[in-house]
Protein backbone atom coordinates (compact mmCIF):
# COMPACT_ATOMS: atom_id res chain seq x y z
CA UNK A 1 0.00 0.00 0.00
CA UNK A 2 1.36 3.35 -0.40
CA UNK A 3 0.33 5.70 2.19
CA UNK A 4 1.94 9.25 3.77
CA UNK A 5 3.49 9.93 6.87
CA UNK A 6 2.82 13.30 7.56
CA UNK A 7 5.46 14.51 11.03
CA UNK A 8 8.64 12.59 11.24
CA UNK A 9 10.28 12.97 14.78
CA UNK A 10 11.19 10.31 16.82
CA UNK A 11 8.13 8.68 16.44
CA UNK A 12 7.03 8.94 12.47
CA UNK A 13 10.45 8.58 11.19
CA UNK A 14 10.74 5.21 12.93
CA UNK A 15 7.09 4.45 11.87
CA UNK A 16 7.74 5.18 8.41
CA UNK A 17 11.07 2.80 8.01
CA UNK A 18 8.65 -0.18 9.91
CA UNK A 19 6.36 0.41 7.19
CA UNK A 20 8.55 0.56 4.16
CA UNK A 21 10.18 -2.66 5.82
CA UNK A 22 7.05 -4.65 5.38
CA UNK A 23 6.82 -3.49 1.81
CA UNK A 24 4.28 -0.03 1.80
CA UNK A 25 5.35 2.66 0.06
CA UNK A 26 5.78 5.95 2.06
CA UNK A 27 5.51 9.35 1.08
CA UNK A 28 7.29 11.59 3.86
CA UNK A 29 6.32 15.02 4.97
CA UNK A 30 7.45 16.92 7.66
CA UNK A 31 7.88 20.91 7.97
CA UNK A 32 11.85 20.33 8.76
CA UNK A 33 12.95 19.31 5.00
CA UNK A 34 16.17 17.68 6.45
CA UNK A 35 13.81 15.04 7.71
CA UNK A 36 12.41 14.57 4.62
CA UNK A 37 15.70 14.06 2.94
CA UNK A 38 17.16 11.86 5.20
CA UNK A 39 14.12 9.68 4.73
CA UNK A 40 14.57 9.63 1.31
CA UNK A 41 17.38 7.81 1.65
CA UNK A 42 16.10 5.13 3.13
CA UNK A 43 13.20 4.58 0.03
CA UNK A 44 10.24 7.18 1.19
CA UNK A 45 8.99 9.72 -1.68
CA UNK A 46 9.80 12.70 -0.52
CA UNK A 47 7.33 15.52 -0.17
CA UNK A 48 7.86 19.32 1.14
CA UNK A 49 4.33 20.19 1.25
CA UNK A 50 1.47 19.13 2.13
CA UNK A 51 -0.47 19.64 -1.15
CA UNK A 52 2.35 17.44 -2.54
CA UNK A 53 1.54 14.72 -0.20
CA UNK A 54 -1.89 14.55 -1.68
CA UNK A 55 -0.79 14.83 -5.10
CA UNK A 56 1.58 11.75 -4.91
CA UNK A 57 -1.18 9.55 -3.46
CA UNK A 58 -4.23 7.95 -5.59
CA UNK A 59 -7.72 8.55 -4.48
CA UNK A 60 -8.75 6.48 -1.34
CA UNK A 61 -5.62 8.66 0.28
CA UNK A 62 -4.08 7.24 3.84
CA UNK A 63 -2.04 9.73 5.43
CA UNK A 64 -0.56 9.05 8.81
CA UNK A 65 -0.17 12.11 10.93
CA UNK A 66 2.24 11.73 14.12
CA UNK A 67 2.46 14.91 15.11
CA UNK A 68 2.52 16.89 18.68
CA UNK A 69 -1.66 17.09 20.20
CA UNK A 70 -2.96 20.68 20.34
CA UNK A 71 -2.66 23.50 17.49
CA UNK A 72 0.06 21.63 15.59
CA UNK A 73 -2.67 18.25 14.91
CA UNK A 74 -5.42 21.09 14.14
CA UNK A 75 -3.34 23.33 11.83
CA UNK A 76 -2.46 20.19 9.57
CA UNK A 77 -5.59 18.92 9.69
CA UNK A 78 -7.29 21.98 8.31
CA UNK A 79 -4.25 22.49 5.45
CA UNK A 80 -5.16 18.92 4.50
CA UNK A 81 -8.75 18.62 3.96
CA UNK A 82 -8.37 21.65 1.49
CA UNK A 83 -7.10 19.07 -1.13
CA UNK A 84 -8.73 15.83 0.55
CA UNK A 85 -11.59 13.68 -1.58
CA UNK A 86 -14.45 11.60 -0.42
CA UNK A 87 -13.35 8.20 0.99
CA UNK A 88 -9.88 9.64 1.98
CA UNK A 89 -8.18 8.34 5.54
CA UNK A 90 -6.31 10.24 7.70
CA UNK A 91 -5.11 8.40 10.81
CA UNK A 92 -3.98 10.47 13.69
CA UNK A 93 -1.37 8.99 15.97
CA UNK A 94 -0.38 11.27 18.21
CA UNK A 95 -1.27 11.79 21.67
CA UNK A 96 -4.44 13.47 20.96
CA UNK A 97 -7.34 14.14 23.91
CA UNK A 98 -10.28 11.04 22.53
CA UNK A 99 -12.95 14.55 23.18
CA UNK A 100 -10.73 16.46 20.22
CA UNK A 101 -10.98 13.45 18.26
CA UNK A 102 -14.61 12.55 18.34
CA UNK A 103 -14.95 16.40 17.66
CA UNK A 104 -12.58 15.75 14.59
CA UNK A 105 -13.84 12.58 13.66
CA UNK A 106 -17.66 13.85 13.19
CA UNK A 107 -16.67 17.04 11.46
CA UNK A 108 -14.55 15.26 8.94
CA UNK A 109 -17.43 12.65 7.92
CA UNK A 110 -19.52 15.54 7.15
CA UNK A 111 -17.15 16.06 4.17
CA UNK A 112 -16.82 12.54 3.45
CA UNK A 113 -13.21 12.43 4.98
CA UNK A 114 -13.07 9.44 7.33
CA UNK A 115 -10.94 9.81 10.63
CA UNK A 116 -9.13 7.35 12.37
CA UNK A 117 -7.35 7.50 16.22
CA UNK A 118 -4.42 5.14 16.36
CA UNK A 119 -2.98 5.32 19.82
CA UNK A 120 0.55 4.34 19.72
CA UNK A 121 2.77 3.01 22.53
CA UNK A 122 5.68 1.50 22.56
CA UNK A 123 8.53 4.34 22.19
CA UNK A 124 11.17 5.17 19.08
CA UNK A 125 11.84 1.02 19.74
CA UNK A 126 8.39 0.07 19.70
CA UNK A 127 7.94 2.08 16.48
CA UNK A 128 11.00 1.19 14.47
CA UNK A 129 10.27 -2.55 15.64
CA UNK A 130 7.10 -3.54 16.52
CA UNK A 131 4.49 -1.03 18.20
CA UNK A 132 1.71 -1.39 20.47
CA UNK A 133 -1.71 -0.26 18.46
CA UNK A 134 -4.76 0.76 19.84
CA UNK A 135 -7.37 1.78 16.93
CA UNK A 136 -10.72 3.68 17.17
CA UNK A 137 -13.17 4.62 14.72
CA UNK A 138 -15.45 3.58 11.85
CA UNK A 139 -14.75 -0.62 11.42
CA UNK A 140 -15.53 -0.84 8.06
CA UNK A 141 -13.15 1.56 7.16
CA UNK A 142 -10.45 -0.06 9.61
CA UNK A 143 -10.75 -3.47 8.36
CA UNK A 144 -10.14 -2.50 4.64
CA UNK A 145 -6.41 -1.00 6.16
CA UNK A 146 -6.19 -3.03 9.28
CA UNK A 147 -2.50 -4.66 7.71
CA UNK A 148 -1.02 -1.41 8.06
CA UNK A 149 -1.38 -1.75 11.91
CA UNK A 150 -0.81 -5.41 12.10
CA UNK A 151 2.22 -4.89 9.98
CA UNK A 152 3.59 -2.35 12.34
CA UNK A 153 2.88 -3.79 15.67
CA UNK A 154 4.06 -6.62 17.94
CA UNK A 155 2.59 -10.29 17.81
CA UNK A 156 -0.91 -9.43 19.66
CA UNK A 157 -0.20 -6.10 19.80
CA UNK A 158 -2.73 -4.33 17.96
CA UNK A 159 -6.33 -3.90 19.05
CA UNK A 160 -9.15 -2.40 17.20
CA UNK A 161 -10.71 -0.56 20.62
CA UNK A 162 -14.46 0.64 18.93
CA UNK A 163 -16.14 4.04 18.30
CA UNK A 164 -14.04 7.25 17.31
CA UNK A 165 -12.08 8.04 20.48
CA UNK A 166 -11.99 4.66 21.85
CA UNK A 167 -8.36 4.47 20.77
CA UNK A 168 -6.91 8.46 22.01
CA UNK A 169 -8.85 7.20 24.84
CA UNK A 170 -7.10 3.62 25.63
CA UNK A 171 -3.88 5.42 25.35
CA UNK A 172 -4.89 8.13 27.54
CA UNK A 173 -5.42 5.60 30.26
CA UNK A 174 -2.14 3.72 29.47
CA UNK A 175 -0.53 6.79 29.82
CA UNK A 176 -1.79 7.33 33.06
CA UNK A 177 -1.04 3.81 34.48
CA UNK A 178 2.51 4.65 32.95
CA UNK A 179 2.60 7.86 34.88
CA UNK A 180 2.20 5.62 38.28
CA UNK A 181 4.64 2.97 37.48
CA UNK A 182 7.68 5.00 36.83
CA UNK A 183 6.63 7.23 39.70
CA UNK A 184 6.68 4.18 42.17
CA UNK A 185 9.70 2.83 40.41
CA UNK A 186 11.45 6.44 41.20
CA UNK A 187 10.55 6.42 45.01
CA UNK A 188 11.86 2.95 45.60
CA UNK A 189 15.30 4.03 43.94
CA UNK A 190 15.05 7.05 45.85
CA UNK A 191 14.84 5.11 49.50
CA UNK A 192 17.47 2.91 48.06
CA UNK A 193 19.82 6.04 47.50
CA UNK A 194 19.33 7.22 50.85
CA UNK A 195 19.88 4.26 52.69
CA UNK A 196 22.82 3.14 54.61
CA UNK A 197 23.74 0.54 51.56
CA UNK A 198 26.12 1.05 48.72
CA UNK A 199 23.75 -0.08 46.58
CA UNK A 200 24.92 -0.72 42.90
CA UNK A 201 21.85 0.69 41.16
CA UNK A 202 22.39 -0.93 37.94
CA UNK A 203 22.78 -4.31 39.32
CA UNK A 204 19.58 -3.84 41.75
CA UNK A 205 17.55 -3.17 38.34
CA UNK A 206 19.65 -5.96 36.27
CA UNK A 207 18.31 -8.62 39.05
CA UNK A 208 14.94 -7.39 39.78
CA UNK A 209 14.26 -7.84 35.75
CA UNK A 210 14.80 -11.11 36.02
CA UNK A 211 12.21 -13.50 37.83
CA UNK A 212 10.74 -11.02 40.12
CA UNK A 213 7.13 -9.67 40.60
CA UNK A 214 8.29 -6.14 38.97
CA UNK A 215 10.05 -7.24 35.93
CA UNK A 216 9.46 -5.14 33.12
CA UNK A 217 10.33 -3.09 29.94
CA UNK A 218 10.72 0.34 32.09
CA UNK A 219 13.24 -1.69 34.65
CA UNK A 220 15.18 -2.81 31.75
CA UNK A 221 15.39 1.19 30.51
CA UNK A 222 16.44 1.40 33.65
CA UNK A 223 19.38 -0.38 34.10
CA UNK A 224 20.76 1.14 30.63
CA UNK A 225 20.18 4.60 32.04
CA UNK A 226 22.36 3.27 35.18
CA UNK A 227 24.90 1.98 32.96
CA UNK A 228 25.49 5.09 31.28
CA UNK A 229 25.00 7.30 34.64
CA UNK A 230 25.65 5.33 37.22
CA UNK A 231 24.12 7.96 40.25
CA UNK A 232 22.23 9.71 37.59
CA UNK A 233 24.57 11.95 38.08
CA UNK A 234 24.50 14.06 35.01
CA UNK A 235 20.64 15.24 34.93
CA UNK A 236 18.45 16.94 37.08
CA UNK A 237 15.40 15.25 38.45
CA UNK A 238 13.08 17.20 36.55
CA UNK A 239 9.97 15.85 34.91
CA UNK A 240 7.62 17.06 32.77
CA UNK A 241 4.02 16.51 32.09
CA UNK A 242 2.91 15.98 28.12
CA UNK A 243 -0.88 16.28 29.14
CA UNK A 244 -1.89 12.47 29.14
CA UNK A 245 -1.68 11.92 32.58
CA UNK A 246 -3.37 15.35 33.51
CA UNK A 247 -6.45 14.05 31.32
CA UNK A 248 -6.75 10.46 33.11
CA UNK A 249 -7.05 11.85 36.44
CA UNK A 250 -9.53 14.69 34.79
CA UNK A 251 -11.32 12.12 32.98
CA UNK A 252 -11.23 9.90 36.65
CA UNK A 253 -12.91 12.70 38.00
CA UNK A 254 -15.47 13.36 35.52
CA UNK A 255 -16.46 9.39 35.82
CA UNK A 256 -16.24 9.37 39.95
CA UNK A 257 -13.42 6.50 39.68
CA UNK A 258 -11.04 6.81 42.58
CA UNK A 259 -7.51 7.23 41.15
CA UNK A 260 -5.23 8.04 43.77
CA UNK A 261 -1.69 7.02 41.98
CA UNK A 262 -2.20 8.40 39.18
CA UNK A 263 -3.06 11.16 40.51
CA UNK A 264 -0.27 11.94 42.78
CA UNK A 265 1.89 10.77 40.20
CA UNK A 266 0.57 13.80 38.16
CA UNK A 267 1.39 16.06 41.34
CA UNK A 268 4.64 14.78 41.97
CA UNK A 269 5.69 15.89 38.23
CA UNK A 270 5.04 18.86 38.66
CA UNK A 271 6.64 19.32 42.06
CA UNK A 272 9.62 18.37 40.02
CA UNK A 273 9.59 21.30 38.10
CA UNK A 274 10.24 23.26 41.89
CA UNK A 275 12.80 20.17 43.76
CA UNK A 276 15.41 18.09 42.47
CA UNK A 277 15.57 14.67 43.93
CA UNK A 278 16.53 10.83 43.04
CA UNK A 279 13.12 9.76 42.29
CA UNK A 280 12.81 12.64 39.86
CA UNK A 281 15.70 11.26 38.12
CA UNK A 282 15.06 8.19 38.20
CA UNK A 283 11.68 8.90 35.98
CA UNK A 284 13.30 11.89 33.77
CA UNK A 285 16.05 9.41 32.59
CA UNK A 286 13.02 6.27 31.69
CA UNK A 287 11.40 8.75 29.76
CA UNK A 288 14.66 9.50 28.15
CA UNK A 289 15.21 6.05 27.71
CA UNK A 290 11.69 5.18 25.58
CA UNK A 291 10.14 7.77 24.22
CA UNK A 292 13.68 10.63 23.59
CA UNK A 293 12.34 13.10 26.29
CA UNK A 294 14.59 15.57 27.16
CA UNK A 295 16.28 15.61 30.19
CA UNK A 296 17.65 18.82 31.78
CA UNK A 297 21.86 18.25 32.54
CA UNK A 298 23.04 19.17 35.41
CA UNK A 299 25.89 21.16 34.03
Amino acid sequence: MRLAMCGLGKMGFNLALNLMEHGHEVVAYDIDSDLVRAMEEYGAIPAYTVKEVVKQLDKKRVIWMMVPAGDITENLLNELTHFLDNDDIILDGGNANYKDTVRRYESLLEKGIHYIDVGTSGGKEGARYGACTMVGGNETVIRKIEDLFTDVSVENGYLYTGDSGSGHFAKMIHNGIEYGMMQAIGEGFDILEKSPYDFDFKEVARVWNHGSVIRSWLMELLENAFSDDPNLEQIKGIVHASGEGKWTVETALEYEVAAPVIALSLMARNRSLETDNFSGKVVASLRNQFGGHEVISND
